[in-house]
């Protein structure tokens, strides 16, 4: 059988894991519908996870990471899809406990593909990634329960990271006054660029006192970090407030009271990217690659390959030194 490239995360005894490039065999995929030769791949928090033993996203060692893939298939099994057809595919269980797309090639089931919609490049489409989606998915569902433009600021925490960059260019061009979260003063300028009209510092968005709930500012939060600045967001929304969770990179607690849910009527929607169905996740992939695409996707992209995927960004991006996306080239 022919053979390719992968990243291998192995275990070693001393409960270590390290990272190779090797050569494996198509035969040694697991079993699915359709093989995709993968083009393009991308960079998220939970594939850093993945490449150091997190075993609450992978279980078993040997791995290979990579939690979004998008290439043409070269073999399919299903009637839906036929070989040559450009495709996407993030989320699901890819990347997580089947091999995934920090490689040449993967074998996946059918009901994970979506094709790649017209007016999107494989490259675009992995610069997005489960980033893009899940800034489009947590909009979405801000919009369903109600928000719009007129209402007031929105507040996006966590900016600078790959769906808070996306979030903030996607509801600046939907026109909202976006005012953007970030630790790093270093970001204003680029922050900026994708839209924001102001940039506060993680401080800022972090209440250290008892109250439970603080003056209302926010007409929507999109929280992509979790913890204390969530707790604080929810005590600043105002009256008929929304936030939108999708993330935990400062905690996976919540500490708060049900007092700004019963005096001022706000709502918290939990956001999951990952078995979101088929039936909204293309009808928002449409959206990205034709009304809600966006104009700086250069600008908030670095484009590494699998080596300096290897030997750097896995470790960059889980010290925060990432700024907005990285594309990572599997050709």
């Amino acid at each position: 059988m022919p053979h390719f490239t992968a990243l291998w995360i192995a275990e070693t005894p001393e409960k270590t894991y390290q990272r190779s490039l090797i050569q494996r065999s198509l035969s040694d995929l697991p079993r699915g519908e359709l093989l995709i030769r993968v083009h393009y791949s991308s960079l998220n928090y939970k594939d850093a996870l993945s490449a150091t033993g997190h075993k609450g996203v992978t279980r078993t060692y040997p791995h290979t990471p990579g939690i979004d893939a998008a290439g043409v298939i070269e073999h399919s099994e299903h009637t839906d899809f036929l070989a040559g057809d450009a495709v996407i595919v993030t989320g699901f269980d890819l990347g997580m406990n089947t091999s995934g797309g920090f490689a040449h090639y993967i074998r996946v089931p059918a009901a994970w593909a979506l094709k790649l919609p017209p007016g999107l490049s494989l490259r675009d489409s992995m610069i997005y990634g489960t980033a893009g989606f899940t800034a489009a998915l947590s909009i979405h569902k801000l919009e369903q329960a109600g928000l719009q433009p007129a209402q007031g600021e929105v507040l996006v925490t966590g900016a600078t990271g790959g769906v808070g960059s996306i979030a903030v260019a996607l509801l600046a061009k939907l026109g909202y006054q976006v005012v953007a979260g970030s630790g790093k003063p270093s970001a204003h300028a680029y922050l900026q660029q994708l839209g924001a009209t102001e940039v506060l510092s993680r401080e800022a968005l972090q209440d250290e006192s008892d109250k439970p709930m603080l003056k209302g500012r926010w007409a929507a939060v999109l929280d992509t970090v979790g913890g204390k600045i969530l707790a604080t967001a929810l005590k600043t929304l105002k009256y008929g407030g929304k936030a939108s969770c999708c993330g935990l990179v400062a905690s996976p607690q919540l500490q708060t009271t049900v007092f700004p849910f019963i005096l001022r009527g706000i709502d918290l929607l939990g956001i999951d990217s990952v078995e979101c169905p088929m039936s909204m996740r293309v009808p928002l992939w449409d959206k990205l690659a034709n009304a809600l695409k966006i104009e700086q996707l250069e600008e908030l992209t670095t484009e590494i390959n699998l080596t300096e995927l290897k030997n750097l960004y896995l470790d960059k991006i889980l010290q925060g030194k990432v700024q907005g996306r990285v594309l990572v080239r599997c050709e």
